[in-house]
Parts: structure tokens; sequence; C-alpha cells
């Protein structure tokens, strides 16, 4: 009985920490491209839709590989502290490959401004960042493991 209270905790903790980091995660990436995604939401703006979809499946595999990375199950039970250290720790190296990757796409792209196409609601420049950052997740989210 013991055990299952232990990884039910563990498994709350977890997921806590995973919607907010996620939620961090979506908020960071939104920085880094100039423009309100929660506006452009509103607006209808396909372009940002597309990359909020792939910002958070691509923080959600860097948060799967980062909890489940290191054994977790005997990691938590030996120490929860380091477990949620260290799935921050790469969470956080995740996000900054993310953002650099975005920065690197914007700066090699010089046919066109890709900041304003996506502030245009142009879908295709949304698209093609929802598969740099899926792309980089999973890449990242194989190195963490």
């Amino acid at each position: 009985m013991a055990n299952i209270l232990s990884e039910l905790v563990s498994v709350t903790i977890y997921s806590v920490l995973g919607i907010f980091l996620m939620l961090l995660g979506s908020f960071i990436v939104d920085l880094a491209i100039p423009c309100s995604f929660p506006e452009e939401i509103k607006k209808g703006n396909k372009a940002i839709g597309w990359i909020s979809a792939g910002a958070y499946i691509a923080i959600g595999l860097i948060i799967k590989m980062a909890i489940s990375g290191g054994d977790v199950v005997s990691e938590v039970e030996a120490n929860l502290v380091s477990g949620l250290i260290s799935t921050v720790f790469y969470y956080a190296l995740g996000v900054v490959f993310l953002v650099i990757g975005y920065l690197l796409l914007k700066l090699l792209n010089k046919k066109y401004d890709l900041n304003a196409e996506v502030g245009n609601g142009n879908a295709a420049a949304g698209i093609m960042v929802f598969g740099m950052f899926v792309g980089l997740g999973l890449v990242i989210s194989g190195v963490i493991a």
C-alpha cells in the first residue's frame, strides 16, 4: 500500500510540474516570436495556432524524456527532489534549443520575414515552424534519453 501511495504522489507531482512547464514553455516561445499568441489565436491566426501546437508537442516530448530518461521510478523513490531538479534542468535546456532553432530558422530565411509572415497569419509559415519545433522536440528528447 505504501508503494502505491508513493507512486500516486510521484505521478501527481510530475503531472502538475508537467502542466506548469508546458504553460511556461508556451509563454517563452511566445516571447521569442514577436506577437501575442492569445490575441492572434482570438483573431483566428492559423500560423500561430500551428506554432503553438508544434511548441506544445515538442515541449511535451522533452518533458516526457526529462522525466523518464533516468529511470524515474527508482530515482523518485531514492530522491524525489533530485528527479524534479533533473526534469526541470533538461526541460529548460530543451526550451532554450527550441527558441534557438526558431531564431536560426528566422535568420537563415533571407527571402521573407518569418515574423511578419506568422503575424499576418500565413498558415504555410506556421506549418513550417510547427514542423521545425516537432523535429527539434524529437531530436532533443532523443538526446535526453
